[in-house]
């Protein structure tokens, strides 16, 4: 059979703190047949997520930094062509480490999961029952113990994680507050997400001030996505006992030298906190129950999910760029043609 061509977009150069277009190289070669225990995949569509700055950098991070020269790290669904392992067969959708890129031949260990037919779109195995639901509702759930009636707080709370943190939050009967970056984000949020109350933290011209006037009586639960100045304000509003999920750090640019700001830790004392970082590669064992999960409350009208497809690989370099500077509405994902 005649060879395909495989289109990727290749990390080519390192960059420090976010990744922007000139650090990718989009580039087109031949694919051969899958060997020995191995598997080809024709990726339909690749995730985009705040993690792969990180994986892009050399920076120490929980993972290995991403070799240049080579397809950016990535999730994404896609369906089996060829297989020389037992278990998968031709026609199969399938959820893993597959990267930028329209082919991939892989083994099982890059599988995170199998696609069980749904009405959801294929594109949904990316968001609600992806990485970022699944997140969203190991984290909120396992880390945050929510309780009936208790006040939570969210940042980036339009972005792909907290949009379901929120929804999860109602779910549970709590009082969810959300913090995002413009007026329309926050009307967004509350409208679809859960959210009884939102602040605009670019236009909040003291944010600890903000938040104790949306949260005045505290919170026992706070899902941070961006650490920094939002963290340093947020921690201030905890009530007694409250539980810290750390999600992400955003809002540092880098890590070189090691930012500096308030210090916590007399808060995390006289109040009992308990702050916990949560790492999704830690609970793969957990996805199929987490994802069956979701997709029964999305598929009853519980959950909502929203989605920013971009139509193509030539959109891809800019893509991690345009997530950090919030211009996405919805999950942003990347349909490969």
């Amino acid at each position: 059979m005649s060879l395909r061509e495989n289109r990727q977009v290749r990390l080519t150069a390192r960059p420090r703190g976010i990744p922007q277009p000139e650090h990718f190289s989009l580039v087109a070669e031949p694919i051969s047949a899958p060997g020995r225990g191995e598997i080809l995949i024709q990726n339909h569509f690749l995730s985009v997520d705040p993690a792969q700055r990180g994986w892009a950098n050399d920076e120490g991070n929980y993972s290995a930094p991403v070799p240049l020269d080579s397809p950016m790290r990535a999730l994404a669904v896609g369906e089996i062509l060829e297989s020389n392992v037992q278990e998968y067969r031709p026609g199969d959708h399938v959820y893993g480490w597959f990267g930028w890129q329209r082919y991939c031949i892989t083994t099982p260990e890059s599988i995170l999961r199998r696609v069980t037919p749904s009405p959801l779109p294929l594109s949904a195995n990316l968001s609600v029952l992806g990485m970022n639901g699944i997140t969203a509702y190991l984290a909120f759930h396992g880390l945050g113990d929510p309780k009936q009636g208790e006040h939570v707080l969210v940042s980036t709370a339009a972005g792909s994680v907290g949009s379901f943190v929120g929804q999860l939050a109602q779910i549970a009967g709590c009082r969810a507050v959300g913090l995002t970056s413009s007026a329309d984000k926050a009307a967004l949020a509350k409208a679809r997400y859960g959210y009884q109350d939102m602040i605009n933290y670019r236009g909040a011209a003291d944010l600890g001030e903000a938040i104790r006037a949306a949260c005045p009586d505290g919170n026992d639960i706070f899902f941070d996505n961006t650490g920094g100045s939002i963290a340093d304000a947020a921690i201030r509003t905890m009530r007694l006992r409250g539980r810290i999920i750390q999600c992400g750090t955003a809002a540092n640019a880098s890590w070189t030298p090691v930012p500096t700001g308030p210090r916590p830790e007399r808060e995390i004392l006289t109040r009992r906190l308990r702050w916990s970082g949560f790492i999704i590669f830690d609970h793969l064992a957990e996805f199929e129950s987490a994802a069956a999960r979701l997709a029964e409350l999305a598929l009853a009208g519980k959950i909502v999910h929203d989605e920013e497809i971009l139509p193509s690989l030539e959109h891809a370099p800019g893509a991690i760029a345009r997530l950090y500077r919030g211009d996405n509405h919805g999950k942003l994902i990347i349909a490969v043609d």
